[in-house]
């Protein structure tokens, strides 16, 4: 049965980082818990913020895993006519990232790994690696709880999952922020992809919610 809590964001990051670490002495292996949930939810600052109490216990004990290293790139999307829908599930390299967290699971020597700028709102080859004796991995994504192929591979490769829910409200104002930051685009480019691309996402991440092991309603104002 899922786990359903209703936590400010510095009280699920602890959350997160407990059940993380009972986890992970049980099985005294490495791990990988999934941090699932729609755009803008806040999953990128809130895994940071469970690998850094994992780390202040313990040095080196968790790393990050981010989905956005694996959209597909800008050059691909343009000409296979997807840029208007990037940030979709058919945007991202899903086979590739699955036979990553495959990969992750058992290495036991270093593993690099993709990241994605939102300066150039591309993907950055190689842009990290996670070392080998990392126990704790912490995998952060959209689209981690999905039932469609290949994305519904994925929970079980997780030793443990969470969903973040956030009111569209919140999200859309988030999202709305977060496209105009570097001023790539225009106004009107960026109300049309919120509502036509990231809300239409956001609702079909919100389905996946009852794949998670734990359902976290955050408490946020903005």
């Amino acid at each position: 049965m899922q786990d359903r809590l209703s936590l400010a964001p510095e009280a699920a990051a602890q959350e997160i980082a407990l059940r993380s670490l009972s986890v992970a002495a049980h099985k005294r292996q490495r791990i990988l818990v999934g941090i699932a949930g729609g755009p803008g939810s806040g999953k990128s600052t809130l895994a940071a913020d469970v690998i850094g109490l994992l780390n202040d216990r313990i040095d080196g004990s968790a790393a990050r895993v981010p989905m956005d290293g694996f959209h597909m790139k800008q050059a691909k999307l343009e000409a296979e006519e997807l840029e208007a829908h990037k940030g979709a599930p058919q945007t991202f390299e899903a086979d590739a990232f699955v036979q990553l967290l495959k990969t992750l699971k058992s290495a036991r020597s270093p593993v690099s790994v993709p990241g994605y700028s939102r300066r150039i709102e591309d993907v950055v080859p190689n842009a990290f690696t996670i070392a080998g004796n990392v126990p704790i991995l912490v995998v952060e994504g959209n689209y981690l709880l999905l039932d469609t192929p290949p994305w519904n591979e994925i929970p079980g490769i997780l030793d443990l999952s969470f969903f973040l829910h956030v009111s569209p409200d919140v999200t859309r104002a988030r999202l709305l922020r977060r496209h105009a930051e570097h001023g790539r685009f225009q106004p009107d480019w960026i109300e049309r992809h919120v509502e036509k691309v990231d809300m239409v996402n956001y609702e079909a991440v919100e389905a996946s919610s009852p794949h998670a092991d734990v359902r976290i309603d955050l408490k946020v104002e903005r």
